[in-house]
């Protein structure tokens, strides 16, 4: 799949930017005693692979992701972890910290924000804490 014209994939700079965007997310997740845990840390590189090509995908870039690893299924990824409304909060915390470092235009900001939001309250599976 080629890149779709007058995506925000394409506004925003394609997967450089992106892969900024992840990498800085994850240099956030490092830190954060409740999220590292969760993630395989001993493939970083698999993670912020994933999550790129994820998200470009989503926003109208390549589709990688789904040749790499079929379709989403983001709540049936996400369900082996405990992700409560904290969790949630933590990862929205790292993720707004790594798109605010884009300094995107307002317009884009609030639509990529918008999404990301609705996702993380989406994968919320328990409110245990």
């Amino acid at each position: 799949m080629s890149d779709l014209p007058g995506s925000l994939y394409q506004e925003i700079g394609g997967s450089k930017t992106f892969d900024r965007l992840v990498t800085r997310f994850y240099e956030g997740v490092q830190t954060d005693p409740v999220l590292w845990p969760m993630y395989p840390q001993h493939d970083l590189e698999g993670s912020i692979h994933r999550l790129s090509t994820f998200l470009q995908q989503y926003w109208g870039g390549p589709d990688t992701y789904s040749r790499e690893r079929g379709h989403p299924r983001l709540q049936l990824r996400h369900r082996a972890f405990k992700l409560n409304p904290d969790a949630r909060d933590r990862w929205l915390g790292h993720m707004r910290v790594a798109l605010e470092s884009l300094e995107l235009p307002p317009l884009q900001f609030e639509t990529f924000w918008d999404y990301l939001d609705r996702a993380a309250h989406s994968l919320v599976n328990t409110f245990e804490e």
